[in-house]
């Protein structure tokens, strides 16, 4: 599907809100108020699909001041963010060129979400270890203050090196599901030689006995894949230093695609939302893109003009200001 329309009129909006009722929260804000409409006070999504042959009906509602309450199939579910288990949907905006230049933290958010997707039964793995680093942090806190013993610190530390070592192992297993994949489309798109790499090892209880004065000093962990980091790649060359805007985007894209692939094989096409993907894209780049996308299942991208998709749409979707109509 394609959605055009001019610069400003909501066609990102629309992708937001296909985001939130199928994941339950947005990519572009953490704060649910920001979705709510100016000047309203609540606001409700909904949307109705098809899973194989069966009917699919998604709602989120929004109320400021309020969590939000999700429903599928008019069951409730417990917290919104549950959609996630629910249906597969994975978005490209420009703002996601964050995973390759920005700082550490970026690419682990999006490495850990891209492990919730792909294993979803070790998808609380990441909470469950930030859960340990926090208390041991606190303990080491409590112990520097001298209101608790080293003792104390043992069984966190241990807990962090065990989660610390799953954690790791569960995020290595990601970057070689999706390695190939990534290198493939990137190829394709024309970024030669694409790699990525996970770069970290195992935390373990000795290695942060090692640290502990230094650690003591600071109250904080000083080891463990809450510092670790992953590194996308072009030959040598770093991207996140040395890689243009377009590589950038096209290693971002690349990372989509491959993930897309292997959600298809492993539980079900995801629904692709791609915002303003085509605007640094040269037609030939173009023309790459649309034939990867189109065995990945229902895409949507944005653009502002028909012109910018190569070949026809299978379905044409015209925004304007508080309307969107098919054409």
């Amino acid at each position: 599907m394609l959605v055009t329309g001019p610069n400003g009129v909501g066609k990102t909006n629309l992708l937001e809100a296909i985001h939130v009722a199928g994941q339950g929260f947005s990519p572009r804000t953490r704060s649910d108020a920001e979705i709510i409409r100016f000047g309203a006070q609540a606001g409700r999504i909904a949307l109705a699909a098809r899973r194989a042959a069966a009917p699919l009906e998604l709602e989120v509602r929004l109320r400021y001041g309020q969590a939000k309450h999700a429903r599928v199939n008019g069951a409730p579910l417990r917290t919104a963010e549950q959609l996630r288990l629910q249906v597969a949907v994975l978005v490209f905006t420009p703002d996601r060129l964050a995973v390759v230049k920005g700082a550490p933290a970026a690419r682990r958010a999006y490495f850990d979400r891209a492990l919730g997707r792909l294993a979803p039964a070790k998808a609380s793995l990441p909470v469950e270890y930030a859960a340990a680093v926090g208390q041991r942090n606190a303990a080491l806190r409590r112990v520097g203050a001298g209101l608790s013993s080293r003792e104390a610190l043992a069984p966190w530390t241990e807990r962090v090196a065990d989660l610390g070592a799953h954690l790791v192992e569960a995020r290595c297993q990601v970057v070689r599901d999706l390695a190939e994949g990534f290198a493939s489309h990137a190829e394709a798109l024309g970024l030669e030689d694409a790699s990525v790499r996970y770069e970290g090892e195992p935390p373990t209880a000795a290695g942060l006995e090692a640290l502990l004065e230094r650690e003591l000093e600071r109250g904080t962990t000083g080891a463990g894949p809450h510092l670790h980091d992953f590194v996308l790649a072009a030959g040598e060359r770093d991207l996140r230093r040395f890689g243009s805007q377009g590589e950038q985007r096209i290693a971002v894209l690349s990372l989509l695609l491959a993930e897309a692939a292997v959600l298809g094989e492993r539980r079900e096409q995801p629904l692709l939302l791609l915002d303003d993907v085509l605007s640094e894209l040269d037609r030939d780049r173009r023309a790459v893109l649309v034939d990867r996308l189109r065995p990945l299942g229902q895409t949507i991208v944005t653009a502002t003009a028909r012109e910018a998709l190569p070949g026809e749409p299978d379905q044409l979707v015209e925004v304007s200001p508080g309307e969107a109509k098919g054409a």
